[in-house]
């Protein structure tokens, strides 16, 4: 495997794991939100999640269009 590909697979492996951290992290919101003690408010957490999620989905896509690279796990 080259070089370019080693790296490229490397921050597809990084941006998938980032993405279902957040992913989770919404999820959690959604179906536990009493549980959350230290965030007051909720909504604005969500929000926060989705941006994350956003951009790292957003990542897997340009890799995927403009490095025709995307390796599902």
């Amino acid at each position: 495997m080259k070089m370019k590909d080693k790296m490229l697979a490397a921050v597809a492996s990084h941006a998938r794991g980032m993405a279902a951290k957040h992913r989770m992290n919404v999820e959690v919101y959604l179906n536990k939100p009493a549980g959350i003690g230290e965030h007051s408010c909720v909504v604005e957490s969500v929000t926060h999640e989705l941006e994350e999620l956003g951009k790292w989905t957003d990542i897997l896509r340009t890799l995927e269009e403009e490095y025709d690279h995307y390796e599902q796990s």
